[in-house]
């Protein structure tokens, strides 16, 4: 992967992150202030849900920059990726969860029963992600293997020479 690639990405994940943060500080209390008419534990918990899904998508930011900066520097077939993985799998799990959550909190309301259908049908999305980040990993965890086999192939063939 080129450079400028993993530069581009790191900048887009930066401007994503920054803009979560401002999400969090500004928006989140404003909608928590909009539905003054909500009753109050409905209000509570969804302005709630939204907050955890952000902080999710902010660790699904920051272990995908962890990932690019290994991409970068020729360290990504290590063991050290697959933690990073792993938190990135399981938080799209946790913002899939989220938004079931959030459509479960809406479906008895007044909101039309499609935008709950397109909730319900991003956190499927988002959990098909999760899986296939999942089978990515069996694919990293193959190249690792490979990458050690060639070490031990190369050191053997070193001797012999």
């Amino acid at each position: 992967m080129s450079p400028l690639l993993t530069r581009a990405a790191q900048a887009a994940i930066a401007v994503a992150l920054l803009g979560s943060v401002v999400v969090q500080a500004m928006i989140l209390p404003a909608i928590y202030r909009d539905l003054a008419d909500a009753p109050p534990a409905a209000r509570a918990t969804f302005v709630g849900l939204l907050g955890l899904g952000i902080l999710a998508l902010q660790v699904f930011a920051v272990c995908v920059w962890r990932l690019l900066t290994k991409v970068r520097t020729g360290s990504v077939f290590a063991e050290a990726a697959f933690r990073d993985v792993d938190v990135v799998t399981w938080s799209l799990v946790a913002v899939a969860a989220v938004l079931v959550a959030i459509g479960l909190l809406l479906a008895p309301g007044e909101v039309a029963p499609g935008v709950v259908g397109l909730i319900g049908g991003a956190a499927v999305v988002i959990g098909g992600v999760a899986l296939l980040v999942r089978v990515m990993k069996g694919l990293l965890r193959q190249a690792v293997a490979r990458e050690h086999e060639v070490v031990g192939l190369r050191a053997e063939l070193g001797e012999v020479i």
